[in-house]
C-alpha cells in the first residue's frame, strides 16, 4: 500500500470514529463522576434523599454520584446552576415542591421549570409538619391558635426557604387561621430545624425526613401534619384537616430532572436506575424510617406532574396574595 493510500484510508477511519464518537451519548462514553445538585443546605429532606440516591446509583452504576449543595433564595440558585449545565448526563438535580411554586412567587428566576430541565422521575412524597420548641405550651393546633392570637407579633414560624411547601403551608396556616406571625426563611431545613432546637424561632413547618429524629427525642413537639390522611411514620399526629380547617393540605414531593437536552437514552437509563432503586428493600426501610413514601414514575408522567404544579401554584399564591 503506498502512503498516499494509507493517509486517505487514516483520514476516512479518523472521521467515522468522530462521527461514531459524536452520535454516543457523552455519559455513555465516560466515567466521570455525576453531579448531583441539592439545592438546599444539609441536613434538609433535599439532602437526605438525594445523598440515599447518591449512594444507591454510585453502586449500582459503578459510577461516582456526587452531591453538590448549592443552597440560597428557596432554590432558585441550585436550580438556575442545574438548567445551565452541559446536557451530557454527567449532571442531575434534586427537585421538590418549590421548584414548581417559585416562578409565580419571584419576580426572576434563573430557570424555567417547563422548559429548562428533562424531567427523570418523581421519587418519594413526604408529609410537611408543623413542629414547636417543647417551651410552647400547645399540644394541638387549637391550642397553639390560642396562644399567637393572645399575643399578636410575638410567634414567628421558620422555613427551609422562601417559596417552599413548607414556608406556602405556614402562610396557609397564617391566612386560615388569621394569625399576627412573622415568617423567617433558611437556607434549608437544616438551618430551619437548629433554628427551632435553639428556640429562636418558636415553631417551623419542616417536611417530616428532616425532624423525623427531633419528633422521636422529644427534642420538638409535632402538632399537625398538612397532607389529608396521617403520615404513618407519625401516627399518632392528626391532620390540620382533623383540628379544624377541613381541606386544608400542601404536598411536599422530591423528584430528580436533568438540564432540557440531555440525550433521551440518557433520561430513559437514569429512570430506570431510578425506579430500581425504590424496589431495593433497603432504600425502602431507609426512606420509610425518615418518613418518606416512595413514588416513582416515568419521565413524561414527571413532565405533566411538574406542568400541573406549576399552574396549580400560579393560581393559588394569585388567589391567597401570598407575597416573599
Amino acid at each position: 500500500m503506498n502512503l498516499g493510500v494509507m493517509r486517505a484510508t487514516a483520514l476516512i477511519l479518523g472521521v467515522c470514529l468522530a462521527v461514531f464518537a459524536r452520535s454516543v451519548p457523552a455519559a455513555e462514553t465516560n466515567d466521570r463522576p455525576i453531579r448531583l445538585i441539592v439545592p438546599f443546605a444539609p441536613g434538609g429532606a433535599s439532602d437526605v434523599l438525594g445523598r440515599i440516591i447518591a449512594q444507591h446509583l454510585t453502586e449500582t452504576m459503578k459510577r461516582q454520584v456526587i452531591v453538590d449543595n448549592r443552597a440560597g433564595a428557596g432554590g432558585n440558585i441550585g436550580m438556575g446552576i442545574a438548567a445551565k449545565a452541559t446536557p451530557d448526563g454527567s449532571v442531575m438535580s434534586i427537585a421538590s415542591s418549590a421548584f414548581t411554586v417559585n416562578p409565580s412567587l419571584y419576580e426572576q428566576i434563573p430557570y424555567d421549570a417547563v422548559k429548562d430541565f428533562a424531567p427523570i422521575s418523581n421519587v418519594a412524597s413526604a408529609s410537611t409538619v408543623l413542629v414547636v420548641h417543647p417551651s410552647v405550651a400547645a399540644k394541638s393546633v387549637k391550642e397553639l391558635v390560642g396562644l399567637i392570637k393572645a399575643s399578636p407579633g410575638k410567634y414567628n414560624y421558620a422555613s427551609s426557604g422562601a417559596g417552599t411547601g413548607q414556608h406556602l403551608a405556614g402562610e396557609l396556616f397564617k391566612n386560615t387561621a388569621g394569625l399576627d406571625i412573622s415568617h423567617i426563611p433558611f437556607n434549608g431545613a437544616g438551618p430551619a430545624v437548629i433554628a427551632v432546637l435553639g428556640a429562636q424561632v418558636q415553631m417551623a413547618f419542616s417536611s417530616l425526613p428532616a425532624v423525623r429524629a427531633q419528633i422521636a427525642n422529644g427534642t420538638l413537639r409535632p402538632i399537625a401534619v398538612t397532607t389529608l390522611k396521617r403520615a404513618a411514620a407519625i401516627p399518632d399526629v392528626p391532620t390540620f384537616d382533623e383540628s379544624g380547617y377541613p381541606g386544608f393540605e400542601v404536598d411536599f414531593w422530591q423528584g430528580v430532572v436533568m438540564p432540557a437536552g440531555t440525550p433521551r437514552p440518557v433520561v430513559n437509563q437514569m429512570n430506570a436506575e431510578i425506579l430500581n432503586m425504590l424496589q431495593s428493600a433497603e432504600v425502602k426501610k431507609r426512606l420509610d424510617g425518615l418518613g418518606f413514601e416512595p413514588v416513582g414514575n416515568s419521565p413524561d408522567q414527571f413532565a405533566k406532574q411538574i406542568a400541573a404544579e406549576v399552574s396549580k401554584w400560579s393560581k393559588f399564591i394569585k388567589q391567597t396574595g401570598i407575597k416573599l
